[in-house]
């Protein structure tokens, strides 16, 4: 019997600008460029609604109108879908989930709106469920090791010690693990943040001086598709599978 999901709602990052995706977010914001026919945040809706998370919390910066049509075009299906308004200032990844704080339950998962990957025996949120424990962890990331990243060519992000304690990559080295861009956070991971716009690696910084940032190893692909050329790739291989 798999265990109970850590939490019933995600937040989903999708209001950034996607240039590393131009042309193709010249016209429409990155969570709705399309590979095989669907548009990325629906990889990671469906996904979500698979595993059983109810609702998703949404933010949207860039060319919100658009997107905040594509999620009632979705009504009918699961998750649920909340919107965080970043119209006037787009917050970045730790700023969204700040401003988003009030809506989101402790812990809640989080990944980033490009998201395409392939479970394994359990499905992401099972996994990250699997290994949460609260007392110690003020972040659990799921973490892909390098055969398992699909168009990945970077040096990794992350190591792992043999607790599941994360520490990052040092300069000119190669780092066995790369992050997915999915995580379970609690809201202890938020505390005393910045104010305005700031990236999450502030708040993991500080996790992993103290010893409450972890990972796990996910069991099933990953997919990079960071810019237009690795559509085609992904798209082979998703067509294949």
């Amino acid at each position: 019997m798999s265990a109970p999901l850590a939490s019933d709602t995600a937040m989903v990052l999708a209001a950034g600008i996607g240039k590393r995706m131009r042309p193709l977010t010249a016209t429409q914001p990155k969570p709705l460029v399309r590979v095989a026919g669907k548009p990325l945040i629906d990889y990671a809706l469906d996904q979500l609604g698979a595993a059983g998370v109810s609702k998703a919390v949404i933010n949207v910066h860039y060319l919100a109108d658009a997107l905040e049509a594509h999620l009632r075009g979705r009504r009918s299906k699961a998750p649920a879908t909340i919107v965080s308004d970043e119209r006037e200032l787009l917050l970045e990844t730790g700023g969204g989930m700040v401003n988003a704080k009030e809506m989101l339950p402790d812990p809640f998962f989080a990944l980033n709106s490009d998201n395409i990957w392939v479970d394994g025996p359990r499905n992401a949120f099972t996994e990250l469920s699997a290994a949460w424990d609260a007392e110690r962890m003020d972040a659990l990331l799921l973490l892909v090791p390098h055969a398992r990243a699909l168009n990945y060519k970077g040096k990794g992000d992350f190591h792992l010690d043999g607790m599941g304690r994360v520490a990052r990559r040092r300069s000119g080295r190669i780092a066995p693990f790369i992050y997915s861009g999915i995580q379970l956070v609690s809201h202890r991971l938020l505390r005393d943040a910045p104010e305005g716009a700031f990236s999450t690696n502030v708040l993991w910084n500080r996790a992993i001086e103290e010893g409450r940032l972890y990972g796990v190893s996910h069991t099933g692909v990953w997919f990079e598709v960071g810019d237009p050329g690795a559509i085609a790739p992904t798209e082979a291989w998703l067509t294949r599978a």
